[in-house]
């Protein structure tokens, strides 16, 4: 079990790290702080370049924390926050398959994120090294809430033009009606 552990923490918290390095710095065919911004300003995250590198540094963070098994629920609080926001601002409208750009992906990289919350890095990790036993049910819930609460909270501040913002369906009746 620590070898299925220590691969799946590895492969993803390293695909995590280049993610983010992507927003960061532009490396792997990214677009760097100035394009990824200008790509959250069109989300309604303003200014769009500090919002870039919440993002790059949550991913690239979180993902290298994850890599190494250290700081485990950190790791998952920050990778949960990072992916609740690229579900509900870019991915949600298009539905749950990846192949129609949908929200797919980023669940299960959340999940994966969450799982080892509740599981633990694994005996090949840097909390085990150093005696850390910072997982488990308890653990693994302020963590995820931490990271629900963190991602919400950079949701409610996006900046969405009136144009943007989403009216009720029942408004949009009773306004053609009236």
């Amino acid at each position: 079990m620590d070898t299925g552990l220590l691969i799946l923490r590895v492969v993803v918290g390293l695909l995590f790290v280049g993610h983010g390095t992507q927003k960061l710095f532009g490396w792997w065919g990214g677009h760097g702080l100035d394009g990824t911004g200008g790509f959250f300003e069109s989300l309604g995250y303003r200014p769009g370049r500090t919002y870039a590198a919440l993002a790059g540094g949550s991913e690239a963070g979180g993902g290298a924390l994850l890599a190494l098994g250290f700081f485990t629920p950190l790791a998952a609080a920050a990778l949960v926050g990072v992916m609740l926001n690229a579900i509900v601002a870019v991915h949600w409208p298009n539905g749950l398959w990846v192949t129609d750009s949908g929200y797919e992906y980023p669940l299960v990289n959340a999940t994966i994120a969450g799982a080892f919350a509740f599981a633990g890095p694994g005996r090949w990790s840097l909390d085990n090294a150093v005696g850390w036993a910072d997982w488990g049910v308890a653990w693994a819930l302020v963590a995820i809430a931490v990271g629900i609460f963190t991602g919400v909270t950079v949701l409610g501040s996006r900046q969405l033009a009136p144009a943007e913002i989403e009216e009720p369906a029942e408004d949009e009746e009773q306004r053609r009606a009236a």
